[in-house]
């Protein structure tokens, strides 16, 4: 049986971690020795420093891709709001209102395959304002774009541009047939090319197998993302997942300790659907998790920003 201290040893001298190890550690029984030796991972590579940001979703619904998972697609019938971007002075009060309390990040998300024409031209000239009245550092989220575009983004104040891969390679034609993994891929790669900072994850519970997993961590590492948001499948009603079975609490906490074994040195946060941890999202602190997407996501409710405050202070967390 795979000795889990030895692992740990392995990652703190600076060696990583093989596809057949990482399937070994997620499988183990000694889970508290899996997450204690994800802890100490985390505190060698990234100390105690924790970062906190926020989305805003600036564009809701008619999303022309088809993926399972998602409330805004146009082909499932859910019940979510449906709207056009939304104007320069709301986007501002809910960025300032985030700054005030204490968020490092603010982030526009927009549906859609990727954002074009008169809105990408809107969304320029907001994240502009943005840039020149607030300190906060601003993110984007606006689908599958050309480099030129990601590069304008940069120039108008973005410092990080979140796509996520969602899944495996393998496993990806089972989620969305409009458009490719590869897709996803070259547009991460459009934002590298840019020198922009990449924020770039994925969901788990999709009914993908571990190895979809594994290798959806793996990628990463090998993208050399730094900033990973792991989302936990929240089934939403009329979408084709709306039957999923939910995750075992304990099997999230695995999956994020091996997400820090392979991935040891980048911020590794909660995203959408922590709720699942139910009373353990602080357990998550104690085995890999160094950071979290906090207030209202897209299409569910979060957590407040005060309250993840409390939760990483009271952890030992800096923010």
């Amino acid at each position: 049986m795979l000795n889990v201290k030895e692992m740990e040893l392995k990652v703190i001298e600076g060696c990583d971690i093989t596809f057949s190890e990482a399937f070994e550690l997620i499988k183990t029984d000694n889970i508290e020795d899996l997450f204690n030796s994800a802890n100490v991972i985390r505190d060698n590579f990234c100390s105690n420093k924790a970062e906190l940001c926020t989305i805003m979703n600036a564009k809701s619904g008619q999303c022309s891709e088809d993926c399972k998972y998602c409330a805004q697609s146009v082909y499932h019938t859910t019940n979510i709001k449906v709207y056009p971007l939304v104007n320069k002075e709301e986007i501002f009060k809910i960025a300032y209102e985030n700054m005030q309390k204490g968020a490092a990040r603010f982030s526009l998300v927009t549906s859609g395959k990727g954002l074009e024409g008169k809105d990408f031209e809107k969304i320029l000239n907001i994240y502009r304002y943005l840039k020149e009245k607030l300190s906060i550092k601003l993110c984007a989220s606006h689908g599958i774009l050309s480099y030129d575009k990601i590069l304008m983004l940069k120039q108008a104040g973005v410092s990080r541009y979140h796509h996520n891969i969602e899944t495996s390679k393998n496993y990806y034609k089972n989620i969305c047939s409009t458009h490719t993994y590869e897709d996803r891929i070259n547009t991460i790669k459009n934002a590298q090319n840019a020198k922009i900072e990449v924020c770039s994850g994925g969901i788990i519970g999709l009914g993908e197998s571990i190895e979809d997993r594994l290798n959806m961590a793996f990628q990463l590492k090998d993208l050399n993302i730094k900033s990973i948001p792991i989302n936990i499948l929240s089934p939403v009603k009329g979408t084709p997942l709306e039957k999923t079975s939910p995750m075992n609490p304990i099997d999230i906490l695995k999956t994020i300790s091996i997400f820090r074994f392979i991935n040891k040195d980048a911020y590794i946060r909660y995203a959408g659907g922590r709720h699942n941890l139910k009373n353990m999202q602080d357990k998550g602190l104690k085995a890999g998790i160094n950071s979290a997407l906090t207030g209202d996501y897209l299409t569910t409710t979060g957590s407040s920003i005060l309250k993840d405050i409390e939760m990483f202070i009271n952890n030992s967390f800096r923010l």
